[in-house]
């Protein structure tokens, strides 16, 4: 919910700063007495917006969780069409988008490091033995 708040506040501002207004050329909007909602709306410019979102595990008192779903897109200022999709839910946010930078691959952990938290796992401290 933040980030869609965030992200809509973000889109607003960009299209209060144009020289002139934008004018909206379709929105649609569905909140569902579940909680459940669709929203959907594009501009003038060609900047679209997309996102929906569902309450998983209704009523599972610590699985219950909101999942939002989402995708923008828009021509930046040197022509190229920018996709960007979204995912938040219990395990987080996460973004998707060919112009966004991708993380360098993971590296092994060093041997003694290893050797180090195998022997803290089979030795656990006499406080973890004792809450065990």
């Amino acid at each position: 919910m933040y980030l869609r708040t965030i992200f809509l506040l973000n889109l607003v501002a960009m299209v209060l700063a144009a020289d002139k207004p934008i004018a909206i050329v379709s929105q649609s909007h569905d909140i569902s007495p579940d909680g459940s909602f669709f929203s959907k709306w594009e501009t003038a410019n060609g900047i679209a917006i997309e996102e929906e979102g569902v309450l998983k595990n209704r009523g599972q008192k610590d699985a219950e969780a909101e999942e939002v779903r989402g995708s923008a897109s828009w021509t930046a200022p040197d022509g190229t069409r920018i996709n960007l999709g979204w995912l938040a839910n219990e395990n987080g946010v996460s973004f998707q988008g060919a112009h966004l930078p991708t993380p360098p691959p993971t590296q092994p952990i060093p041997i003694l490091i290893q050797r180090a938290l195998d022997w803290i796992a089979a030795n656990p401290s006499r406080d973890e033995k004792n809450r065990l």
